[in-house]
């Protein structure tokens, strides 16, 4: 008789604890999310400080210039509704043109361990005798846009930007929307000043 209560006790147990585990749910990862990232609408002021070079500038942005006794200076653009900096130098040319362009486009090729491609683009501005050209480093680098102006006698331009956070294109992708048009704006409205 206690044999029979045991192994009635023991199914019953057995059945319950089936029963108990067999109604959940098997855990499944959920996806990363991300924020959702607003751009601002944007208008533009003339930039015109001390400078041999002046340009539509976003409101949105906010202009930190650093003179260097070489004639030389660093120009922080920084975007702090978008945490972006772009950061550049200006250079004036001394029989080192080539120089310059040189090391401007290998501190863009520097990136190709991350970047999946580099396109280029060329601006001319005959009359303001701007030229230059704007790099779109695409996939998950560190700078997604570089460039660099020049007039080929007097003046040099580069300028790279940077997102303060880890690069990601694909959540990422409404800000470099939004700077790539406000960049381009930019260098084409840069004029030189003598």
């Amino acid at each position: 008789m206690i044999d029979k209560i045991n192994i009635k006790i023991v199914l019953l147990f057995c059945l319950v604890l089936f029963i108990g585990t067999s109604c959940h749910r098997a855990s499944v990862p959920k996806p990363y999310g991300y924020f959702r990232l607003t751009v601002p609408d944007t208008a533009y002021t003339l930039y015109a400080g001390s400078e041999p070079f002046r340009f539509a500038l976003s409101q949105n942005a906010q202009a930190n210039v650093m003179p260097k006794e070489d004639g030389s200076l660093w120009l922080d653009i920084h975007y702090p509704t978008l945490n972006v900096t772009m950061h550049g130098s200006y250079f004036p040319i001394h029989k080192n043109l080539d120089l310059l362009t040189d090391e401007a486009i290998k501190f863009v090729y520097k990136h190709t361990t991350q970047a999946t491609s580099i396109p280029e683009q060329a601006f001319v501005n005959e009359e303001q005798h701007v030229y230059g050209v704007f790099f779109h480093l695409q996939g998950n680098t560190a700078s997604q846009f570089q460039f660099f102006l020049t007039d080929s006698v007097h003046h040099f331009f580069r300028a790279s930007v940077y997102c303060e956070c880890k690069p990601n294109a694909d959540s990422l992708a409404p800000v470099y929307d939004y700077l790539e048009q406000d960049i381009k704006r930019l260098i084409e409205s840069w004029q030189w000043e003598e």
